[in-house]
């Protein structure tokens, strides 16, 4: 079951029953299920949607159509006199022939639409009530004029700090912080307004990201209107200054109580491998402050993501583990239910009881009742309680994609995991267990998966499965650890490592899992992608049962999906023969291929995720990269060497001489190392010849380029290449002052095909792109939020004459010869898919020192602003400790002019 943030889509979630109420699960198919509680389930849901999503005259009219409809239903089926009803009951009418469907509406029908009519009456009132204050409330007016205002607020949850900038460019992205105050008061425009919505705060200062939630904050700041009208929160708040101990409350007493379990379960993991360290707060508390990056993108590829969003599993394991200790202890009776509620509740006090926690918790009861306690009988009204109950309590998550989605594979678990497992009868009944309980939340939650991923995920029950049996030890050890962290640290640090080995295998499975080409197969978007998806549901729902009866059948099936996994699907009409440039879909970021002869190419550039270029290398049945152009260290460009890695040989490779970020370009080098790639630098001049047909020539960069642009962009391999007579210049992502550059330094340049620099960004110099007489122009770039590509600079490559490419549109494009001088170009090869959708990036930040930042963000400042000589020169002698021999540019005698330092309240301005 998906559970905890926006962020997770993937349903499977296993849940297993045990022992007899194993046994109780699969009883018989003739069990008749209660389905008195969903209609009312469903008519709440959908008028609290209206609610919040409607205008209250628009969804008032839609409550009064439904209830005209159902008191027309009634008047028409309404039975005729009690003759009728009895003759009617033994399946006679009075006249001697069978009833007509239309006669009449058997009484539990009657009542069920009765009951669905008033829920969805009640659940609009209670949505448009909850929804009315956050659109036109005095927040809302003052968020619309941009005032100024003094709030007087408390913090909803936990803060959390993001980064902000283009993929890959971690030199220039930002740190802040987002988190949700209720305001309680606000004053503005000479009024002051008693008022209780919710403001998503957005603040540069990190200082907001230490408060706890329940902390009450007076705070003057500027409000702003939402991007959406519809939104659950009244305005985005934007604070002058951080919080001051002045005008800063203490904690909820629940955050009190539960931050010493919090910090001392990151406190007992700080010492474990990094992998683990992120993985088991996840698991526990769904604290993803110290997960990696990549690890959790892998995750997300994986279809694990859930396991560290506090979902429903996380909540059964935890009341199955409780219950089994307590009745090993001889608890009894009513005391074991008082049990199970009270280790629940501390469980939703520890994770925040946000409205994901929530849920998360509903979830997990109901699986746990449904499945070892009632049955499927009760299990489904089960359900629709909680349905009812979550509804009311809070309208917004009716709609909210991951409750529907926890929803969906909750009431998957509980109507198919029984009928499943009886047809995986020819296993061991754990493992059928194991195989029907991910396999029951997938099906039933496909539709909503592919229709907002965009992708099908072909490494979500495969990896479920085999991460499945570490998931319970990883959290019961986990929580241990933080249950006795304030009192026993060295018991819990004992924990923690236990913890770590089974979070180990989560996410060796997870990296494993995402580094295969066919991990997820793109889905068509709009109308046709949904009915195709629900098709596929229906389908799995009907043809499942039998072909899981037949083992041979299954075993097959097993086969494909495993070759799926470890060969990208292949497109038709792909790779087109002749083919010489191959621009690789990889999302927003770099990765070209030169052909330089059969099964061998140049490879520049890697893009950000290693399964994507390893898709475009397999689709072109490259197993032979004699050279690897890595033009910079930015992720865009080298995230995914791996990818290029994996099942080839790679000769050797070429990088950038300036090592920047650091961090990301010792990780390359380490990589190539191990793989026993040997890396060099290049010399301006150099001239390569691999195989028969390919010539590179080395154009940039020759010298150091000081200017408030990007150092690490302005280093990039600057390549002209010659396939088998076609010239191609490879830019990589040099800017305007790199770009006259290279024209100043190769004067004469004429080439065929352009890759544009830096993913079609508006910082071009206009000569570059229109003066090298480029016949086709290639833009790597995918979904994004930088504008890239800029329409100004497709504008102007058009007007110069050359026909533009994105692999955003495009998808994957081949430059093919078509005669003896003319060019051709096939689109449509392998898509990246939808961006995958990140999460918050998180960094924990308690009981840390005020600010981390001191060093990291004075390098920045000196790298990029230099207004005075004495400035300059300090910022040389810091970029030549990544760039020690790099030759040093002439001084042109201006200086650049002043930028704005960037906000961090601890560093000092460059002088």
């Amino acid at each position: 079951m998906p559970g905890g943030g926006a962020r997770q889509l993937t349903p499977a979630e296993p849940v297993a029953p045990t022992g007899s109420a194993a046994d109780s699960a699969a009883g018989p198919a003739a069990e008749p299920r209660d389905l008195r509680l969903v209609p009312a389930a469903l008519g709440l849901w959908l008028g609290a949607l209206a609610g919040v999503l409607a205008d209250w005259r628009a969804g008032l009219a839609g409550c009064t159509i439904a209830v005209v409809i159902t008191i027309a239903i009634l008047l028409h089926t309404r039975p005729r006199g009690t003759d009728q009803a009895s003759a009617d009951a033994h399946g006679t009418a009075r006249h001697g022939r069978p009833p007509r469907s239309g006669d009449r509406l058997r009484p539990a029908g009657r009542r069920a639409l009765v009951a669905g009519t008033l829920c969805l009456v009640a659940g609009f009132a209670v949505g448009a009530a909850r929804a009315a204050p956050v659109w036109n409330g005095p927040v809302t007016t003052l968020a619309a004029a941009g005032a100024h205002v003094d709030l007087e607020a408390v913090v909803a949850r936990d803060p959390v700090v993001r980064s902000s900038g283009p993929a890959g460019e971690e030199a220039t992205a930002t740190e802040y912080v987002v988190g949700r105050l209720r305001v309680d008061e606000a004053t503005g425009r000479g009024r002051r307004y008693d008022v209780s919505v919710p403001v998503l705060l957005v603040s540069g200062d990190l200082g907001w990201a230490e408060l706890l939630p329940g902390q009450r904050v007076s705070v003057a700041g500027r409000l702003e209107s939402t991007d959406d009208r519809r939104d659950d929160v009244a305005a985005v708040f934007r604070p002058y200054a951080g919080p001051d101990e002045r005008t800063t409350g203490p904690p909820s007493a629940a955050s009190r109580a539960t931050e010493p379990f919090r910090a001392g379960l990151r406190e007992a993991v700080s010492a474990v491998p990094p992998d683990p360290r992120g993985l088991v707060p996840g698991l526990v508390i769904g604290d993803e402050s110290l997960l990696a990056a990549d690890l959790r993108d892998a995750m997300s590829i994986a279809g694990l993501t859930h396991l560290t969003a506090v979902s429903g599993t996380n909540v059964a394991i935890v009341l199955v583990v409780a219950l089994g200790l307590a009745r090993w202890l001889g608890v009894r009776g009513y005391a074991v239910p008082v049990v199970g509620v009270v280790c629940v509740a501390g469980f939703v006090l520890l994770a925040r009881p946000e409205p994901s926690v929530l849920r998360a918790a509903a979830m997990g009861l109901v699986a746990v009742v449904g499945l070892t306690v009632a049955g499927r009988r009760r299990g489904l009204p089960t359900l629709a309680a909680a349905v009812i109950a979550l509804v009311l309590l809070d309208p917004w998550l009716a709609r909210s994609a991951g409750f529907a989605l926890s929803v969906l594979a909750t009431a998957g678990i509980l109507l198919l995991v029984p009928t499943w497992t009886r047809s995986l009868a020819w296993l061991p009944r754990p493992l059928a267990v194991a195989i029907a309980v991910p396999l029951a939340a997938q099906v039933a939650c496909t539709p909503i998966v592919l229709g907002l991923s965009g992708q099908l995920s072909l490494a979500a029950l495969p990896a479920n499965l085999l991460a499945a049996p570490a998931v319970a030890p990883a959290t019961v050890f986990g929580a241990a650890a933080a249950v006795v962290s304030p009192v026993l640290p060295p018991v819990a640090t004992a924990c923690a490592w236990l913890a770590a080995l089974p979070a180990w295998w989560i996410a060796a499975v997870a990296r494993w899992f995402a580094g295969q080409p066919g991990a997820v197969v793109p889905w068509p978007p709009g109308t046709g992608g949904v009915v195709a998806a629900v098709v596929l549901a229906v389908a799995g729902l009907v043809a499942l049962p039998l072909l899981l009866r037949r083992p041979l059948v299954t075993a097959a099936a097993g086969t494909v999906l495993v070759i799926g996994l470890l060969k990208a699907v292949p497109t038709p009409g792909w790779p087109p023969p002749g083919w010489l440039v191959v621009a690789c879909d990889v999302g927003q970021g770099d990765a070209l291929v030169l052909r330089a002869g059969d099964r061998s190419a140049v490879v520049v550039d890697t893009g950000p995720e290693p399964r994507l270029v390893r898709r475009c290398l397999d689709g072109l049945g490259v197993r032979q990269v004699p050279l690897l152009i890595l033009t910079h260290f930015h992720a865009d460009h080298v995230g995914g060497v791996d990818g290029v890695l994996a099942g080839r040989h790679v000769g050797r490779a070429l990088v950038s001489p300036l090592d920047d970020p650091p961090a990301s370009a010792d990780g390359v080098r380490r990589r190539l190392a191990a793989a026993g790639v040997p890396a060099s630098v290049p010399r301006v001049g150099d001239r390569l010849r691999v195989g028969e047909r390919l010539q590179l020539d080395v154009l940039a960069p020759a010298r150091l380029v000081q200017t408030p642009e990007s150092e690490s962009n302005n280093a990039s391999i600057v390549v002209e290449a010659d396939v088998d007579g076609v010239s191609v210049l490879l830019t990589g992502d040099i800017e305007p002052t790199a770009q006259r550059s290279l024209l100043r330094g190769a004067p004469d340049l004429d080439v065929d095909v352009l890759k544009v620099a830096h993913h079609g960004s508006p910082h071009q110099d206009t000569e570059l792109l229109t003066g090298v007489g480029a016949r086709l122009a290639l833009v790597s770039v995918g979904e994004n939020t930088y504008g890239h590509p800029s329409p100004r600079v497709l504008d102007a490559l058009r007007r110069s004459g050359a026909r533009v490419y994105r692999t955003d549109e495009h998808g994957s494009i081949a430059v093919v010869r078509t005669g003896d001088d003319g060019l051709g170009v096939v689109a449509g090869g392998p898509r990246a898919g939808p961006a995958q959708r990140r999460s918050a990036q998180r960094r924990s930040v308690r009981g840390r020192r005020p600010c981390r930042r001191d060093v990291s963000c004075c390098v920045a400042t000196w790298l990029r602003y230099r207004p005075t000589p004495s400035s300059r020169s300090r910022s040389s002698s810091v970029l030549r400790r990544c760039w020690p021999n790099a030759p040093r540019a002439p001084s042109s005698g201006r200086r650049a002019p002043p930028i704005p330092t960037p906000t961090c309240r601890r560093c000092p301005a460059p002088s």
